[in-house]
């Protein structure tokens, strides 16, 4: 249908773009703060960079990328996260080379076959940040803290706070060999991801979202009770960190995020009213990923968030700031010679930093000051045929109709201050 947007698309229309921008006001604001550029990467990546740095056995990779051969018969897919990308441009130019940490946040669209629901399409909008190169849990808590100031800072409340720590390769593998014996007797039970990720990834059986795979899942081994000192003590300062910033969180052992590059530290906040769809930003510590993907050993963390669902949640809560659509200046031209008058004044008023409208249709007087009340105008400036004669045009405030003749030579500086008195 060409009248029809494809499933799990939406256009972003004039009248919540509003919405849109004070959220990513916001975002810049608090980034900078922080000392988080801005980065922005390609919209589609060759495909073996999210097999390797997502993780082959991930919902993602397995059933949601968007990936076609290009013409020149290479895989090519649509980023369905940005980390992967983000990582790849900081090796590809050489963005290590400052030996000194690099701090990252982009704003962009990312593309997963997934079923739509309220506040998740196939074209969503993500906001994420990443810290390149520090191994210290001091970062992990200056990450969350950010995330934390994001969503307090728009007002939002009911913010539930979940960590974990996912181990390392050096702690993880006994981990696994645990989960495998715990689940060898529920296998059978298992739905058909789960019985795959058994044996590649049984970490991923804690993240099914199958409500029978949940409940087999409870009372399975906690994966903190088998970290090796290294992330035993990394996890314990990251709490001791989060206190210290008075951060409330809660602890959850069976919260491993749904993509396989995170070690140690993983995170994630829940916009509780949202119920089963409530996780609202998570993150975590990615610290194989740059060694992954071709570079050397590097310690990385950072954290996503879907522009949609927080605008969803600061729907919920009426949060979301009134759009306003006010010009400052309308003017009403009668006749083609007032016309030729009125896109000079339009000019010079734009060219002084008031938004100015007029109406190029010669409709009557009438149709035109409607045009300019629809448009919330604060001044119309009349000018016909006796304006044009007398060189006075005629500036009405259209909130108590008081109107002026004013002289053409003073009329830009008139509603300049006019304006301005408001």
């Amino acid at each position: 249908m060409l009248t029809t947007v494809p499933r799990g698309t939406k256009d972003i229309l004039p009248d919540t773009i509003h919405e849109w921008l004070y959220l990513e006001n916001k975002i810049r604001t608090l980034c900078a703060l922080y000392g988080f550029n801005e980065i922005r990467t390609p919209i589609f990546e060759h495909t073996e960079l999210f097999m390797r740095g997502i993780g082959e056995t991930t919902d993602v990779v397995e059933k949601e990328m968007y990936t076609f051969p290009d013409r020149g018969g290479r895989s090519i897919t649509l980023r369905p996260e940005n980390t992967a990308s983000v990582v790849r441009a900081y090796l590809q130019n050489k963005l290590y080379a400052n030996g000194s940490i690099n701090k990252f946040f982009y704003i962009g669209s990312m593309f997963r076959y997934d079923k739509p629901q309220a506040g998740r399409y196939r074209e969503f909008h993500q906001f994420g940040v990443e810290a390149i190169g520090e191994q210290s849990p001091l970062i992990d808590a200056e990450v969350i803290s950010l995330g934390d100031a994001l969503l307090k800072g728009l007002g939002l409340k009911d913010i539930l706070l979940k960590i974990n720590s996912v181990g390392c390769p050096k702690c993880r593998p006994v981990y696994r060999e645990k989960l495998q014996a715990f689940f060898k007797d529920k296998f059978a039970e298992l739905c058909k991801d789960c019985q795959s990720r058994y044996t590649r990834n049984p970490l991923r059986i804690l993240d099914c979202k199958n409500p029978h795979c949940k409940e087999l899942a409870e009372g399975a081994p906690e994966i903190t009770d088998y970290l090796c000192d290294d992330c035993a003590s990394h996890f314990s300062e990251l709490q001791e960190s989060l206190t210290n910033l008075g951060i409330d969180f809660v602890l959850d052992s069976h919260l491993v995020r749904g993509l396989d590059y995170y070690t140690k530290t993983a995170f994630e906040f829940k916009y509780l009213p949202l119920g089963a769809q409530s996780a609202i930003l998570g993150g975590g510590r990615y610290d194989g990923l740059i060694e992954e993907c071709g570079g050397d050993s590097t310690p990385a963390v950072g954290f996503a968030t879907g522009l949609e669902r927080v605008l969803l949640a600061l729907e919920t809560q009426k949060l979301l700031p009134v759009q306003n659509s006010a010009c400052d200046v309308f003017i009403i031209a009668l006749g083609k010679k007032a016309e030729q008058a009125a896109i000079k004044i339009l000019q010079q008023l734009r060219s002084n930093n008031l938004s100015a409208l007029m109406d190029y249709a010669g409709r009557s007087m009438k149709s035109q000051m409607k045009q300019a009340n629809k448009n919330g105008a604060k001044y119309a400036v009349i000018i016909g045929d006796n304006e044009l004669a007398t060189a006075n045009a005629i500036v009405r405030n259209m909130k108590d109709s008081e109107q002026m003749a004013v002289p053409f030579a003073a009329l830009i500086d008139k509603i300049i201050f006019e304006v301005n008195k408001q």
